[in-house]
């Protein structure tokens, strides 16, 4: 099957792995290229596995099976570029691998997004930690401006895009 191009499936949010595994135990050739990472709980800190890009791993199958893989729970659609399925290299996956090899140890490895205006995040650092708040804007430089509201008052902060997270909506 190597013949056949990389696809980039995404999934529902946190089904990377599960959905990758159970593809490849019915025999798929997928890719959920992950790193390790510290994981702060309230009574303890864990080393745990994530996917180095969230709700994305790489499957490489043939054009008329595309869509048997949606039988899988988790999956959502393929990622497409310029109305065609977007497909990846084989030296794009390789590169990922040795990447992530060569580094694994050394660093701790982010892909990280900027949230977009009107998402809800929470302040992870600085003197606002632990308030939740909108963004208004992203600017150019990772910068993003969050609006916090609390007791009535409405306060605009301008922080770094690694000091913010996105805030799951209950519901």
């Amino acid at each position: 099957m190597n013949n056949h191009p990389w696809l980039v499936l995404y999934t529902r949010p946190r089904h990377e792995k599960k959905a990758a595994s159970q593809l490849q135990a019915a025999g798929y050739e997928v890719y959920c290229p992950t790193v390790k990472t510290v994981r702060q709980w309230s009574d303890r800190k864990k080393k745990v596995q994530i996917p180095l890009f969230a709700s994305f791993f790489f499957i490489r199958i043939e054009e008329r099976s595309r869509q048997e893989v949606f039988r899988y729970p988790g999956l959502v659609r393929y990622l497409f570029w310029n109305g065609k399925p977007a497909m990846v290299r084989d030296e794009e996956i390789l590169a990922i691998r040795a990447f992530i090899n060569d580094f694994q140890d050394e660093a701790e490895i982010k892909v990280e997004n900027l949230p977009a205006p009107r998402e809800r995040v929470q302040i992870n650092s600085g003197v606002l930690a632990g308030q939740t708040g909108e963004v208004v804007r992203v600017k150019s430089n990772n910068q993003v401006v969050v609006r916090v509201e609390s007791l009535g008052l409405q306060l605009v902060a301008e922080m770094h895009g690694t000091q913010v997270s996105g805030v799951r909506e209950s519901r």
